[in-house]
């Protein structure tokens, strides 16, 4: 479970988002990251047990930076107002599909797949599902995948047909993504609930076939 001195230095956060507020509340920072920290490290262990690509995967190389990167955005906001890390082979760094977390006061999740990959890796995902679409169809539609996520997230999804496919395919919609993105939404009592770990470990593992299916496509 996150700890509430977690949630509450997050939400805090929200309000006081400037280097003042942060540097002067910088250990009650440090705490909450060492409380995420030691739940990312649990996951990690149970998450090894049906995926043994990240059995030896440390935490610190999951957990991203909680400074944002303001260079292009409009939101000038210094920090997230959120803990997040991804379980990948390689860590946050890798090109690969992983298990992301998201702790975040009114906006935590669990999400699963890739986001935004380069063309070599879209493309064969595409390639995959046209090849092999029972498969994919299968793993999208099992009752713990429908049970967690319901569909594939619509998040960048191209309004044309994406090069090399036929308007016409039967599984154009699928081939229209640009991200293969699932996410199960959580209450801010999920994640401060005693059984929040094992109900996430639950949730990773419906995500498993999905994930090891783009890791596949990828290879």
């Amino acid at each position: 479970m996150i700890s509430k001195y977690t949630t509450e230095f997050l939400a805090q956060l929200s309000e006081n988002n400037n280097k003042e507020w942060f540097e002067k509340n910088r250990s009650s920072y440090e705490l909450a990251k060492i409380d995420f920290k030691k739940l990312l490290e649990q996951l990690i262990i149970n998450v090894s047990k049906f995926d043994s690509s990240i059995k030896h995967l440390e935490a610190k190389n999951c957990i991203f930076r909680i400074n944002r990167d303001v260079r292009f955005s409009k939101n000038k906001a210094p920090y997230k107002n959120n803990f997040g890390a991804i379980i990948s082979p390689g860590g946050k760094k890798a090109l690969t599909a992983g298990y992301y977390i998201q702790i975040e006061p009114k906006g935590s999740f669990l999400a699963g797949g890739m986001w935004q990959p380069p063309s070599p890796q879209i493309n064969a995902i595409r390639q995959e599902i046209d090849y092999n679409t029972k498969e994919f169809k299968k793993i999208i539609t099992n009752k713990e995948f429908k049970k967690y996520f319901g569909e594939l997230s619509d998040e960048d999804k191209l309004k044309s047909v994406p090069k090399g496919y036929e308007k016409t395919h039967p599984e154009i919609e699928l081939l229209k993504h640009k991200s293969f993105i699932i996410v199960h939404h959580l209450t801010d009592k999920d994640i401060i609930a005693k059984d929040f770990v094992e109900k996430a470990t639950n949730v990773f593992e419906a995500m498993y076939p999905f994930n090891a299916f783009l890791r596949r496509a990828c290879d």
